[in-house]
């Protein structure tokens, strides 16, 4: 197969492309629902197709972000960005943990508030690593 060059077929193609992830993830999300509806809870997540939508929703995310940082206007302040991020994340992360402990108690609280804390983390981190990575490609050029 030849490479496409014509930039208004590489973006029709993109476009194809987007409609076919759309129509799947609709296509996984009505088998989830219905497995929700007859199985419960449980027997949607132990279905693998749960897990094939967590990976390609995680993986969309994170695609998106360098995207997102790519197409900010303006150069955020790294260091003040990042502390209010951890700033929200902490009140949201041990508020979580506070009323998980007071309704079902003890070490659970602690452990879900450390997750939220870590599982948001990293897509912060994330996104400072690729501010100061375009930042870099900006002043070399």
């Amino acid at each position: 197969m030849k490479k496409i060059k014509d930039e208004r077929l590489v973006l029709q193609n993109l476009k194809n492309v987007r409609i076919a992830y759309l129509i799947q993830t609709l296509g996984i999300l009505g088998i989830l629902g219905y497995d929700l509806i007859t199985k419960g809870v449980e027997g949607m997540r132990e279905n693998p197709l749960w897990l094939v939508f967590m990976i390609t929703t995680v993986i969309s995310a994170y695609l998106s972000m360098s995207i997102g940082v790519d197409h900010e206007k303006k150069t955020n302040e790294s260091k003040k960005s990042i502390t209010i991020s951890l700033i929200v994340i902490t009140i949201i992360s041990a508020t979580v943990g506070v009323l998980v402990s007071i309704t079902d108690g003890g070490m659970l609280g602690m452990i879900t508030g450390g997750i939220i804390f870590l599982c948001s983390l990293i897509p912060v981190l994330y996104i400072d690593y690729l501010r100061k990575k375009r930042k870099a490609e900006d002043i070399e050029d």
